[in-house]
């Protein structure tokens, strides 16, 4: 019977709900708060189910699971997420009420990495402002077209040496380029040339690459000073979350050329994009895809799944 299915109160939805609903309506019953308008103790009553009831949330970015959300739901005792940060999580009530609180780790490390490094590339060497201008010409001269520049040896500046910033700057070494980092620790384990401040960092790197999570302490921490730290010739690459730069003065400062580039898979009010970036050649944007792979989103479900059934077992 399905009502003796554990419960799984779903929010969101995460993007690979779908796969994930698929594969295990087998073994949870899903109660999709996301598809109600209505406040959760309310939609709650309609699934016949009474909040004490409800032990675990699959949730995403969509739909913050706040300390509220938490409170009334007196017997939760884990929350897992389809990403690999958990700013979208009150982390702090979970570790009051002893939560269980699941992301995807390393999951997408590799794959966000590729993204990270994709978006580089082409924006150092315009591929995607060259494939509009190809496009655009019916004739054209090659070199009617303003010129790139190569990746190797460029100095990379990488804001969070964490999963995801480790394998960017594994990637990068097959470029020769010179890896430097901020992190809130020095990490004694790499040869990497390490920065307390980020200041400091870019203003001796030509490329900064963020890959850190969205805190207190990380929001804005690209701003504009360090920004006219990069320079004009320097380029900015996020991969983390669009609040680790103050998107308004990036705006202008690649308005105004006063910095090179930019490759941007996360925005700070998603899911909308500044408009200015629009029309700039120099900017290289991707809608959050950064782990978007099937092969990602099989591995996700997997991950989750593991999570729920070690939980409802124990």
């Amino acid at each position: 019977m399905d009502s003796e299915l554990p419960a799984l109160l779903v929010l969101g939805p995460p993007m690979v709900f779908n796969l994930f609903q698929s594969h295990y309506s087998h073994k949870y019953r899903f109660l999709n708060a996301f598809s109600s308008h209505l406040p959760l103790p309310q939609f709650l009553q309609t699934q016949q189910n009474h909040p004490s009831s409800v032990r675990a949330i699959l949730c995403s970015p969509r739909q913050p699971v706040t300390a509220d959300v938490i409170r009334s739901l007196p017997s939760l005792g884990i929350v897992a997420t389809t990403t690999v940060g958990a700013d979208h999580i009150d982390t702090a009530e979970c570790r009051r009420r002893g939560i269980q609180v699941v992301t995807l780790g390393s999951q997408f490390a590799p794959d966000v990495a590729d993204m990270a490094v994709a978006l580089l590339i082409d924006v150092m060497f315009k591929i995607s402002a060259g494939d509009r201008f190809a496009k655009k010409s019916i004739h054209f001269k090659p070199w009617s077209f303003p010129s790139g520049s190569k990746l190797g040896g460029k100095r990379v500046g990488i804001i969070g040496l964490g999963r995801i910033g480790g394998q960017v700057a594994k990637r990068l070494e097959a470029f020769d380029c010179i890896i430097m980092y901020h992190s809130r620790n020095k990490n004694p384990s790499v040869s990497y040339t390490f920065y307390s401040n980020v200041v400091d960092l870019a203003s001796n790197s030509d490329v900064l690459v963020l890959c850190c999570p969205l805190t207190e302490q990380t929001k804005y921490i690209v701003n504009k000073e360090v920004m006219l730290a990069l320079g004009k010739d320097g380029i900015i690459v996020n991969v983390g979350r669009g609040a680790l730069i103050d998107e308004k003065e990036l705006v202008q400062c690649l308005m105004k050329g006063e910095i090179r580039g930019a490759g941007l898979d996360v925005f700070e009010n998603e899911p909308n994009v500044p408009k200015e970036l629009f029309s700039l050649d120099n900017v290289v944007l991707s809608p959050h895809a950064g782990a978007i792979t099937l092969d990602c989103f099989m591995d996700a479900c997997e991950h989750v799944a593991k999570s729920f059934d070690a939980f409802f077992s124990s």
